[in-house]
């Protein structure tokens, strides 16, 4: 009887050109081993495909734990266990999110298992693409489950190595590796696929400086943190940081093309390295409402719009200078990809953000204030309605031109905020859309997760260099990020009292909505602090080493291991 390898291919075929979709299909062993070229490629694709689903709960995941967004209120979704760190071993997108990445792991291993090096230059850069994807997904697996590697890793617990579908599917499966052989193997996938790869098809697929890209990343999270560096590791990052600059495949974009980044196919930017490609036709009716972007706003008519930058991201956005959305005043190139939504013909406001006490006095939360305000000349004065009382305070200047006053309000405190048009609030909470996840080829919530581009190779060298020591050469690598999009405000210097702070800044604007921000913070061993309004615990530090800064296996997996065999499940407390 013949063998049969069975390899679902749920998503999209993909050829250099455009994206097509396919069946499900069967492949016999024999037909990879006579007409490799020609067979490959059917196989190859379904590892794509797998990537394509598992590409949402990889950004939810990531960025909801993170503090660049926040959410108008409580949910029944899964997801908002990733907001409110109310960890479940029972959560669906979770299951999606592992399954999906051991099928494409077992999809790319099978192959490697059954094609032989070393046939064509086609060929070996196939079976290089299967070892990327690979070695990416256990990467992404194990900075989801398993602890940053600053922490034991020769202990802490990875992800299981399970390179292929099974001889015996019915046997005995491995338990975890440690987080430091889970790297070890993502490094000796990547640098194999890195050896392999030799031709450029573009960012939808992998390809050497995509190897090379990752490979910078994963030696800057197995780096240390600024105050327990390793500097071997560092220079690695450096060192492939430098491979992909050098290769001059990738361009940074001017300051204007990047503030329509969101709006670029992958294949027509010149900065992405390595996306997952999605096409239109992928959508049909309403489903863009649950694309990543479908909860960062409602655009075309299409989107729950119930998610928006939070506070925190939109202070330091106005850090070096205020983006005034309203008469399209950007200051930041990166605040384009906010939209602020205002009220048609609404009033001019005072928005600012005040503390909220429990009725025993306790400092619980924050929240929004847009009090009408009235400027005459020097002086400005606003009201706000609180129950059948109308309160007046007078306003104190701080930066008139940019429309910055202070308010000394009734709870004795002094808050800043700015003159501005009202904003359309959801419950209590004005709408600032984020669009850097929309609006793809101009379509509603169409877009490509971007995995790797250029400006993050210069972020991981800037922070390596800074780790290593080499404050020089980290400054210029950061003000290549932090000048295009802040053109003449580069930093002036950087040494070991700032690197930390300027560093953290950087990334932290730069890659928003990238599924970067929680790790970047865990792995650095800092706490997180969500101190803005919302209705997550925004008094909580939820510091490095607490359970909950990794997510737990999904039970269905631990469930599904056979007899005799055991996958260990995260601890459930500190």
């Amino acid at each position: 009887m013949k063998k049969i390898i069975s390899i679902l291919i749920a998503g999209c075929f993909f050829t250099a050109c455009d994206i097509e979709r396919l069946p499900y299909t069967d492949l016999p062993a024999e037909n990879i081993t006579t007409d490799p070229n020609a067979s490959m490629d059917a196989l190859l694709n379904g590892a794509y495909a797998q990537l394509k689903t598992w590409s949402d709960v990889m950004h939810r995941c990531g960025e909801y734990a993170g503090d660049n967004m926040m959410i108008r209120g409580t949910s029944t979704d899964d997801f908002y266990e990733f907001i409110s760190y109310s960890r479940t071993p029972n959560n669906y997108r979770l299951q999606s999110f592992w399954d999906n990445s051991y099928k494409a792991i077992a999809q790319a291993s099978n192959i490697v298992k059954l094609v032989a090096e070393g046939q064509s230059a086609e060929i070996d850069h196939k079976l290089g693409e299967c070892y990327f994807i690979r070695g990416f997904l256990y990467f992404y697996l194990c900075r989801a489950y398993g602890r940053p590697y600053y922490q034991n890793p020769e202990t802490n617990l990875g992800v299981p190595i399970v390179n292929g579908t099974p001889d015996d599917i019915f046997g005995s499966l491995p338990d975890r590796s440690s987080v430091k052989e889970t790297y070890e193997q993502v490094l000796s996938d990547l640098e194999k696929a890195a050896d392999l790869m030799s031709i450029s098809n573009g960012p939808a697929y992998a390809s050497r400086e995509a190897a090379w890209a990752l490979l910078s990343r994963v030696y800057l999270y197995m780096s240390g943190t600024f105050n327990n560096p390793n500097r071997e590791y560092a220079l690695l990052s450096v060192k492939y940081a430098d491979s992909v600059i050098n290769s001059g495949t990738y361009r940074m974009l001017s300051r204007d093309e990047f503030m329509k980044y969101n709006t670029l196919t992958p294949e027509q930017n010149d900065e992405t390295i390595f996306a997952v490609k999605r096409v239109a036709s992928e959508f049909s009716g309403y489903d863009h409402y649950y694309g990543i972007g479908g909860m960062y706003g409602n655009i075309g008519g299409m989107g729950w719009g119930e998610m928006y930058a939070s506070a925190k991201y939109i202070d330091l956005l106005n850090e070096t200078g205020r983006n005034d959305w309203a008469n399209n005043k950007i200051v930041d190139a990166r605040a384009a990809f906010i939209e602020p939504q205002y009220v048609t013909d609404g009033k001019t406001v005072f928005r600012f953000i005040k503390n909220v006490y429990s009725s025993a006095g306790d400092h619980t939360n924050f929240n929004y204030v847009q009090a009408e305000v009235t400027v005459s000349g020097n002086t400005a004065t606003c009201m706000e309605k609180k129950d059948d009382d109308t309160l007046f305070y007078s306003l104190t200047p701080i930066d008139r031109e940019q429309g910055i006053w202070s308010i000394d309000y009734e709870d004795g405190k002094t808050y800043t905020g700015v003159i501005d048009p009202e904003m359309k609030l959801n419950r209590v909470y004005p709408m600032f859309y984020i669009t850097k996840c929309s609006r793809e080829g101009e379509d509603s919530h169409l877009h490509s997760p971007v995995i790797t581009r250029l400006a993050e190779i210069y972020l991981n060298k800037a922070e390596a260099a800074a780790k290593a020591g080499d404050y020089a050469t980290a400054l210029t690598a950061l003000n290549m990020v932090r000048e295009r999009s802040l053109p003449g405000e580069g930093y002036a210097s950087l040494d070991a009292s700032n690197a930390e702070s300027l560093i953290e800044k950087e990334r932290t604007l730069e890659l928003a909505f990238q599924a970067e921000r929680s790790y970047d913070v865990y792995r650095n061993g800092r706490p997180l602090i969500r101190r803005y309004p919302g209705p997550h615990n925004a008094m909580e530090e939820v510091l490095p080493n607490d359970y909950r800064t990794i997510y737990f296996i999904p039970q269905n997996a631990i469930n599904a291991y056979p007899a005799g065999s055991t996958l260990t499940q995260n601890p459930a407390s500190n």
